[in-house]
């Protein structure tokens, strides 16, 4: 679930032969490290007989996606940012959801969210540099019906998960030790440098971005409330995941990766969950859905779908298992709507700069 674009492929050894890089080294160290972080808290939840905790594992778990090529210094900024992004945005989700707390509010929240995670994300430069996981994990835990006397232990669940997900982001830095410089050759080079950008906090293209997936994404949540549609969650996220971060260039075909890849991923989903597998087989296929995902998004996010898709599917059935036709016919319809929404966020953007104006500010 990673819209991170992919690195930039190495030259061939001196042999003439293709390094180990340019068959995607990155990426599966990437996808493995990804995979991992997802299947190791996932299979303790489902041995300790705790299923429904598995989002907040999953969430917590997204710390691993943060930081992909980046040196090890500047990575340990990355993925701490990111843990205490996703932390809080689990916390408010299930405090929001123990309060029983209303649209209204949940709303209000989500606003507030969005503002922060885009600020944050261009201040610190984080790569991917997107709000969806503090979205998506914000929603689905506000969603999930949340006993006052098991929030603690399921805020732990997402803590204990984000750390073990944070060492995995590190522990390549011991494996390059370890490789030694022959070793070395065969891992690709850590290449992306970020600094801190601190004018991206008053920089006008940065909260325009911010107000307009706001907008964009409260309008595409109120439809979805208002036609009664079981996941609503699902119509937000895909409008962050569409609307392209602030600088970016305002195109129209990631919404149609979105819908497309969605649909495919769907029929994925519906022919894994409608057999019922057991627990535990459900973890293994999130895991292989996870590496595919981290192995595919950088070449093409259509096709990396066919894996996201059936991976948030298979999380939120392990965690509240719900009849399959509703499921896949709920996440196909509000991905649609959720698109609609931000592809026309996206013209009005378009329209706006055309006229020599920055986002929906001018």
């Amino acid at each position: 679930m990673n819209p991170d674009g992919p690195g930039r492929p190495d030259v061939a050894g001196a042999a003439g032969r293709p390094s180990l890089d340019r068959l995607g080294a990155l990426d599966i160290e990437v996808a493995v490290r990804a995979a991992i972080a997802a299947t190791v808290p996932l299979g303790i939840l489902v041995a300790a007989g705790r299923p429904e905790w598995a989002a907040y594992a999953a969430f917590g778990a997204m710390t691993a996606l943060f930081g992909r090529n980046e040196p090890y210094r500047l990575r340990l900024r990355t993925v701490t940012v990111a843990a205490v992004l996703l932390l809080a945005s689990i916390g408010a989700g299930a405090l929001l959801a123990v309060t029983a707390a209303s649209d209204a509010v949940v709303g209000v929240v989500l606003g507030v969210l969005i503002v922060v995670g885009v600020l944050v994300v261009n201040v610190a430069r984080l790569a991917p540099p997107t709000v969806l996981f503090f979205v998506f994990a914000l929603l689905v835990c506000a969603s999930a019906p949340t006993p006052s006397d098991e929030l603690a232990p399921r805020l732990g669940v997402a803590l204990a998960s984000a750390g073990f997900a944070w060492l995995l982001s590190l522990s390549g830095s011991v494996l390059r030790r370890m490789a030694g410089p022959r070793g070395a050759r065969l891992l690709r080079e850590l290449e992306r440098e970020a600094p801190v950008r601190r004018a991206a906090a008053t920089d006008r293209a940065v909260w325009a971005n911010a107000i307009e997936q706001v907008v964009a994404a409260l309008a595409a949540g109120a439809v979805a409330v208002a036609f009664g549609l079981g996941h609503p969650y699902w119509a937000v996220v895909s409008v962050v995941a569409v609307i392209p971060p602030a600088g970016a260039a305002r195109t129209l075909s990631r919404a149609w990766h979105r819908v497309l890849g969605t649909a495919g991923g769907v029929l994925v989903a519906a022919a894994v969950l409608w057999p019922d597998p057991p627990a535990w087989l459900l973890v293994v296929l999130i895991g292989l859905a996870q590496f595919g995902a981290e192995v595919l998004v950088g070449r093409h996010y259509g096709s990396a779908l066919l894996c996201i898709t059936p991976l948030a599917l298979m999380v939120v059935h392990l965690s509240a298992p719900v009849d399959v036709g509703t499921l896949v016919v709920d996440r196909l319809v509000e991905t649609a709507l959720g698109c609609a929404i931000a592809m026309l966020a996206v013209l009005i953007g378009r329209a706006a700069a055309a006229r020599g104006r920055t986002g929906i500010l001018a």
